[in-house]
């Protein structure tokens, strides 16, 4: 087996007495989809920021490409190749699909006083870049993001984000506001960046869409790790039991 591409050792994290995460420990693979899953208030999000840098653990450590690291901020992260796409992928709906793109990183042209914005690069790498994702529909990079699909616009954050050179990428509950069809889209999405080899850590407390796409699996509990299962070793009645706090977790044990 590879080894992990990130880890996260035993991290704590707390605010003032709310011990947020308590001793959690998951690995990241290179090609694998490992899903977070958890209920409102089980921890998904505190561990998230502090996988992306927006948190320091205050208890345990974290390492990428086997080497241990710590991060003072988001940008550390990223420029690691560390990617977060949100919920709401953080486009601009009344700016272009390239613009939204490349977001200040466009390519140019011309030197000195006369360098400016290769516009027709910028479209054509967009456009591009949004294919390789399965997405069809889309023909015209100066189209308005608003006017796309919400899995158009996670096609286009997670796209951008392996342009930009994103080796991890943390997906944040990116079904969560979206129909069928467009959550099958996203799932699509999720496979296809798989397939480069991309790790990802997809967020959700929709078993359903993690039973289609996981490779690992993490539940959380109250800030605690209350199972860990490959592929496979769980039915979906069994991953519901465990997120309501049955089966592997003891809330004696682990807390009221």
């Amino acid at each position: 087996m590879n080894a992990p591409l990130m880890a996260l050792r035993g991290v704590s994290r707390s605010f003032g007495n709310n011990l947020a995460l308590d001793n959690v420990t998951i690995e990241a693979y290179p090609g694998e989809v490992h899903c977070l899953l958890g209920d409102n208030g089980a921890g998904k999000s505190t561990l998230i920021k502090t996988m992306s840098g927006v948190f320091n653990p205050t208890g345990g450590h974290i390492e990428f490409g086997g080497n241990r690291v710590s991060f003072r901020s988001p940008r550390d992260a990223q420029d690691l190749g560390i990617g977060t796409v949100h919920q709401d992928v953080g486009t601009i709906p009344l700016i272009s699909v390239s613009r939204n793109f490349f977001l200040g990183k466009e390519p140019t042209k011309g030197w000195g006083p006369f360098m400016r914005i290769d516009q027709e690069k910028a479209n054509r790498v967009a456009l591009e870049q949004i294919r390789a994702m399965g997405i069809r529909r889309v023909n015209d990079a100066e189209q308005l993001v608003g006017t796309m699909s919400g899995g158009e616009r996670q096609a286009l954050a997670i796209a951008r984000a392996i342009y930009f050179g994103a080796k991890l990428l943390i997906l944040d509950e990116p079904t969560a506001a979206l129909g069928v069809k467009e959550s099958k889209v996203v799932i699509d999405l999720i496979k296809n960046a798989r397939a480069k080899g991309i790790a990802l850590v997809f967020i959700t407390h929709n078993a359903t869409h993690a039973l289609q796409v996981g490779d690992r699996f993490t539940v959380l509990i109250q800030g605690r790790v209350a199972s860990q299962f490959l592929r496979g070793e769980k039915s979906r009645e069994e991953v519901l039991n465990l997120m309501a706090g049955g089966e592997d977790f003891d809330a004696d044990e682990h807390g009221d």
